[in-house]
């Protein structure tokens, strides 16, 4: 059969390419997959929208440590169908991302919401007290 062929290189060489890498870690896949993320800012808040497609409400946590905002989210395909696989393009394992948000804001005070595919959060803008700059001196030896 013949194959169209451009400079030499095969079309279809790319199209069955995988653009994830993926790595073990604590013996869970671990792929850079495309957690896409919109900011945006209002008076009152940050707003983040994150496109996780495929995935399910139970399957994406949003914690808060050290002042970063972490997003995960775990998805496993079950392994137990009859039949070998050729290629398994879906994606299967753990992804995260992490902003870092601040540490004067408490897990109560951002409000999530999943809706088909879509995590939603909202994180209140903590207006910086300006301390009127008071002159210091420098001890001189």
């Amino acid at each position: 059969m013949y194959l169209p062929e451009v400079f030499g290189r095969d079309l279809f060489d790319d199209f069955f390419s995988f653009p994830f890498h993926s790595t073990e870690r604590n013996g869970k896949r671990q792929t850079n997959c495309p957690m896409k993320t919109d900011v945006r800012q209002t008076e009152t808040a940050y707003e983040l929208e994150t496109d996780l497609p495929g995935f399910d409400k139970e399957d994406v946590k949003v914690a808060l440590e050290n002042g970063y905002l972490t997003i995960s989210a775990e998805k496993n395909l079950n392994d137990a169908e009859n039949g070998e696989y050729i290629r398994r393009e879906r994606y299967s394992g753990v992804c995260s991302r992490s902003f870092y948000i601040g540490s004067g804001i408490s897990e109560d005070e951002i409000k999530a919401q999943f809706d088909r595919g879509i995590l939603r959060l909202s994180i209140p803008r903590k207006r910086e007290t300006v301390q009127a700059d008071k002159k210091k001196y420098i001890e001189i030896e």
